[in-house]
């Protein structure tokens, strides 16, 4: 678990951020966060949204002075200021509370906006506010969620949802699929390719120069040799190991009930849990509002807070921003991450340097 000592990178950079659905929590976790003037030491945020809405949020929470810069096309995205993209100035019918087709389609058009010019380099990372999966649903968007959607605009194969917080990184082999067809869609190979893929996401984006992975089993005490179930026997020890062989220091596979409670997962850098909830429920009851939905494989930089669009509470002024906080400082610091490792990996010495370390 060595990690190289973080590099100073002097470039402001440009966070694109979607609103979500307009009727949930997005615009009130994005406003706290930005009416924070110190974010704006730190980074260009560019928000795709809708003035009106926006008004109307910071009328509801009660927040004043909020300075902000609307951008017409093609104008580029000034600092020390929040810009506004106004994705449909004609749009007057917010609903606070309730997810609506409306809200669907300005979700869709604001991540559509924010792809657009994340592609031809206007911005440089993305943070996507929580949308409805329900209401976003049409011919543009046949997807579970925002994962499967970016993974699919730029043509990736082997990606993943890691959870990242203070204590733990935890991707998930399987995505948003109902837990009966888990079984079914793990394989051997698939175990290797996301083993391989979390593998160079703690090298790339988060600077671990030899990072331990942890396998989760995907039975109760891990099938308790074959007793209860036999894909540990079948399919993940086999993947373990053949990903063992390639160099990779992976282990496994644990009981997920013991591994989480004996604090086991402190001695790991990441953990690979075989479907949603064997993740997220320990990553949500360790993370206080904190976590960090991280796409991990894509060519750009995507974060999300790691909740939804919490209807329930939508304009309550009740929502706490710290996950959206965490989300941008994660994407800031992943974007600079990379930018050093491209520059290690093109350097002659400091890949002998690297050489050195690996053998150490």
């Amino acid at each position: 678990m060595e990690k190289i000592d973080k590099k100073q990178i002097s470039k402001t950079i440009r966070v694109g951020i979607t609103h979500g659905d307009c009727n949930g929590i997005g615009y009130e976790v994005i406003l706290k966060t930005l009416a924070n003037p110190v974010f704006l030491e730190y980074c260009i945020p560019v928000i795709y949204g809708v003035e009106y809405v926006m008004k109307e949020y910071l009328k509801v929470l009660n927040i004043q002075d909020f300075k902000y810069n609307l951008l017409k096309k093609d104008q580029v995205a000034v600092s020390k200021k929040v810009n506004l993209i106004d994705i449909q100035p004609d749009f007057k019918k917010l609903t606070i509370g309730k997810s609506t087709e409306d809200s669907g389609k300005l979700a869709l058009k604001s991540l559509e906006e924010a792809l657009k010019d994340l592609k031809n380099n206007k911005i440089d990372v993305l943070i996507t506010a929580p949308i409805n999966k329900e209401t976003i649903q049409s011919d543009a968007f046949k997807f579970p969620g925002h994962t499967e959607f970016l993974a699919h605009a730029f043509g990736i194969e082997n990606y993943m949802m890691l959870m990242v917080n203070d204590h733990f990184k935890i991707g998930t082999v399987t995505g948003h699929i109902p837990i009966q067809e888990v079984s079914q869609a793990i394989s051997t190979d698939k175990i290797i390719a996301k083993i391989e893929c979390l593998n160079n996401a703690l090298k790339k984006d988060f600077k671990i120069i030899r990072p331990k992975i942890a396998v989760l089993g995907l039975n109760p005490h891990s099938g308790d040799n074959g007793l209860l179930g036999k894909e540990e026997i079948e399919i993940i020890t086999p993947a373990i190991q053949k990903a063992r062989a390639k160099g990779t220091l992976v282990f496994g596979p644990f009981a997920a009930d013991g591994f989480f409670a004996s604090g086991n997962a402190s001695n790991y850098d990441a953990v690979l849990a075989m479907y949603h909830d064997q993740g997220l429920i320990p990553f949500k009851m360790s993370s206080h509002y904190s976590g960090v939905n991280y796409t991990a494989g894509l060519p750009i930089v995507r974060t999300s807070p790691d909740h939804g669009t919490a209807l329930d509470i939508a304009g309550k002024g009740i929502a706490s921003e710290q996950s959206f906080i965490a989300a941008v400082f994660s994407a800031i610091d992943i974007y600079n991450d990379r930018l050093f490792y491209e520059e290690i990996y093109s350097n002659p010495l400091s890949k002998s340097n690297l050489k050195e370390l690996r053998e150490d």
